[in-house]
């Protein structure tokens, strides 16, 4: 799997990640407080610049999963095939993760039957290390 490529804006939350929290960007205007995801400097909704990081409870649903099959790149063919998932958070519906439901934090991207994934299935995050980047993956609640 490739580490993800961070900037500026979404440095706090990979270090965030680092010590096993799920943070999410919020707007800290007192008039606002929209959480927002990718990262970014401006809230699109009020337009301020002033931001903080929400902890999540790590708990969602599926909202969506495709099954990619070959040809796909060569760090990830050896794996097909995988699930690849957006998860909605329960603390913050709005907000949807890319990412892979795994057996198991540290599990491969193929440790979980696609016949098992389910749109609005409950999941919780774990972490796992690539490349030295704690990154989210998910576990099912229930097998």
């Amino acid at each position: 799997m490739l580490a993800p490529v961070i900037d500026e804006d979404g440095a706090p939350f990979w270090e965030y990640a680092a010590r096993g929290e799920l943070r999410i960007q919020a707007c800290a205007a007192p008039e606002c407080g929209e959480p927002r995801f990718p990262p970014r400097p401006c809230c699109p909704r009020c337009q301020s610049f002033d931001s903080r990081w929400l902890r999540m409870s790590g708990r969602g649903r599926i909202w969506s999963f495709v099954i990619p099959h070959p040809p796909l790149l060569p760090d990830y063919a050896a794996q097909a095939p995988y699930n690849a998932v957006l998860v909605e958070l329960v603390d913050a519906p709005q907000i949807r993760l890319a990412g892979n439901v795994v057996a198991a934090p540290d599990a491969a991207l193929n440790s979980v039957d696609p016949a098992r994934l389910r749109i609005g299935a409950a999941v919780r995050v774990a972490f796992t290390e690539i490349d030295g980047v704690s990154v989210p993956r998910w576990l099912l609640e229930r097998s």
